[in-house]
């Protein structure tokens, strides 16, 4: 049984609306999957689901075989489930500091405590801690949303296009960023429009085409796999 798993999941932003068709995902305990395709394959709508931001219309969402599919975001948050999306990730006119309070919403009293080690785990927002999150560089915005998700103490971290819009040098410090919060335990579901870096970091993949399942296998392999190369990886 994995971590999490979706199974049959047919979801859309309306009751007439299927984007999704049948979608199966399974994250395991100290993973990283990552989700590719094409635009409009239904990738992102595939986290809101797990975060419960939509509810399925059909399927089901399992977190350790417990169903959450349909449970609100803040339940889902609660038992270990957090979500960056691509956009409106962190609160401009807030501090740094400010906008970690506010990921430590579940739990108040111990945000402090959390806080502080996450500073201590990010240099770059300890040093920018008073400054208004508006200030920041793209990637290091980025770095702050996640370190908001984490403050939740997530066991499943979700994220929605973490390198869009990024230069390359600053897409390469968020990969590296990512890489260390797997190190820490943290089991991550991505989608990622870089499908060539996303395969690197990650132990398997799953590629949606028109809401469904397209290919499913290790990264390693989904990488060589010469259809996958010609379309998503530039030959």
């Amino acid at each position: 049984m994995g971590l999490l798993t979706v199974e049959g999941v047919v979801a859309g932003y309306s009751a007439a609306d299927e984007i999704l068709k049948g979608v199966d995902l399974t994250l395991d305990t100290g993973e990283i999957v990552s989700v590719i395709g094409p635009n409009g394959a239904g990738k992102s709508t595939l986290l809101k689901v797990i975060a419960g931001i939509l509810t399925p219309h059909r399927g089901s969402v399992r977190l350790r075989g417990e169903p959450i599919g349909g449970k609100p975001p803040r339940a889902i948050a609660a038992l270990g489930v957090a979500f960056v999306p691509q956009e409106q990730n962190v609160f401009p006119s807030l501090t740094v500091r400010e906008n970690l309070e506010m990921g430590g919403f579940l739990d108040r009293a111990g945000s402090r405590t959390r806080i502080d080690a996450i500073l201590a785990r990010f240099p770059v927002l300890a040093e920018k801690r008073r400054q208004a999150a508006r200030t920041l560089s793209g990637g290091q915005r980025q770095v702050l949303a996640m370190a908001m998700a984490l403050m939740v103490e997530p066991s499943v971290l979700l994220l929605d296009e973490p390198s869009a819009g990024l230069a390359p040098r600053a897409a390469v410090e968020l990969f590296e960023t990512i890489t260390r919060i797997h190190g820490d335990g943290v089991a991550i579901a991505m989608v990622e429009q870089n499908a060539r870096e996303a395969l690197r970091l990650s132990h398997r993949g799953y590629i949606l085409v028109d809401g469904r399942n397209s290919l499913t296998g290790p990264a390693a392999d989904l990488a060589l796999n010469p259809d996958v190369r010609r379309i998503f990886l530039g030959g």
